[in-house]
């Protein structure tokens, strides 16, 4: 089964100017981003290959920009922020409206939140703490869509684009955008999906 993450990072710069030392401040919150990558794609010794992650970043200077991230192709990825916060401003050099592929595994674009939400195929869940419980929640597709927000959740016109969406509970507290992947990723192994 492929899982695919979506992230919308309200505040995560879209250029390549910030410091790498300040992820939080200069980045826009991008150690959210970085942490939702590890999340997404480590395993002890191993990367999740049957896993994406895409996030649109919304900060200054130029919104939207789209990273995709694919597990099959991924190289020079390595476990900590920094690491990802370089590849990330990496792909920031290469912004085109085509998708462009910046570094093995890792694809930008302009695309904005609605577009990659048209563009998805499978099954599309909205991760929310008022959705049904997840293990209680059959799964149709062998490919899903998991939309999730950062610290400042989805706006109204986000939630509106996701009507169709599985509503979908992991837990009935609201937690991080990357505890929400490690938990999905769990129901999943265990499950042996």
């Amino acid at each position: 089964m492929k899982k695919i993450f979506i992230l919308k990072a309200s505040k995560a710069k879209t250029s390549k100017d910030f410091s790498l030392n300040d992820l939080p401040g200069d980045g826009g919150r991008m150690d959210i981003v970085a942490r939702c990558v590890n999340s997404a794609f480590f395993l002890s010794h191993d990367l999740r290959k049957d896993t994406e992650f895409i996030v649109v970043l919304e900060g200054g200077p130029d919104p939207p920009v789209t990273l995709r991230f694919v597990g099959s192709k991924l190289k020079y990825l390595s476990p900590d922020e920094r690491c990802t916060g370089g590849l990330i401003k990496k792909a920031l050099e290469k912004v085109t409206a085509k998708e462009t592929e910046s570094t093995p595994g890792i694809f930008v674009s302009k695309k904005s939140f609605l577009e990659v939400i048209n563009e998805l195929e499978g099954e599309l869940v909205y991760l929310h703490e008022n959705g049904e419980d997840i293990q209680n929640v059959d799964f149709d597709s062998d490919k899903i869509c998991f939309v999730l927000g950062d610290h400042l959740g989805l706006s109204q016109d986000d939630e509106s684009l996701l009507k169709t969406a599985k509503r979908v509970s992991i837990s009935p507290m609201v937690l991080h955008a990357d505890h929400c992947i490690i938990i999905v990723h769990n129901v999943f192994d265990r499950k042996n999906l």
